[in-house]
C-alpha cells in the first residue's frame, strides 16, 4: 500500500484546506434510514446495516470499525406535532462500541418508531 503525505489540499480555483481538517473534522460514518416496520437504510456511509431492537431502539452497525469508543454520536428524528421527540445514546438501552452504537427514540412517554432517523459519528 502507498502513502501519500502533503499539509494542504487545494482546488483548481486555489480554495485550500489542511489535511487534518479533512480527516479529522468529517463524519466516520452516517446514515439515514425509515425505523418504521422494515426498518430501510435511504443513503449511508460506512454504515453496512440497521439492527432495529425494539420499539424506537437500533443499532447502527459500521463497515469499518472506528478506532476506539470514544467517538461522537449525533442522532435525530422526524416527529409529529403531538409529541416532544428525544433521539440518542442515553439510557439503559444504550451501547457504544468500536463497531457498532445502539440509540433509542423517545416521544414525551415512550420509546417510538420514527419514519426518519438520521445518525453521523464524528472521531
Amino acid at each position: 500500500m502507498s502513502t501519500i503525505k502533503t499539509e494542504t489540499l487545494s482546488t483548481p480555483s486555489n480554495s485550500t484546506v489542511p489535511v487534518d481538517t479533512v480527516v479529522n473534522g468529517t463524519a466516520k460514518a452516517w446514515v439515514n434510514f425509515d425505523g418504521t416496520g422494515t426498518v430501510a437504510i435511504r443513503r449511508a456511509f460506512n454504515v453496512s446495516s440497521i439492527t432495529d431492537n425494539a420499539t424506537g431502539n437500533y443499532t447502527v452497525n459500521f463497515t469499518t470499525a472506528m478506532v476506539d469508543d470514544s467517538y461522537s454520536v449525533n442522532v435525530t428524528t422526524s416527529s409529529d406535532a403531538a409529541s416532544i421527540v428525544t433521539a440518542g445514546i442515553s439510557g439503559t438501552n444504550s451501547v457504544v462500541t468500536t463497531t457498532s452504537v445502539r440509540i433509542v427514540s423517545w416521544s414525551t412517554t415512550a420509546q417510538v418508531d420514527r419514519t426518519v432517523v438520521s445518525v453521523s459519528i464524528f472521531s
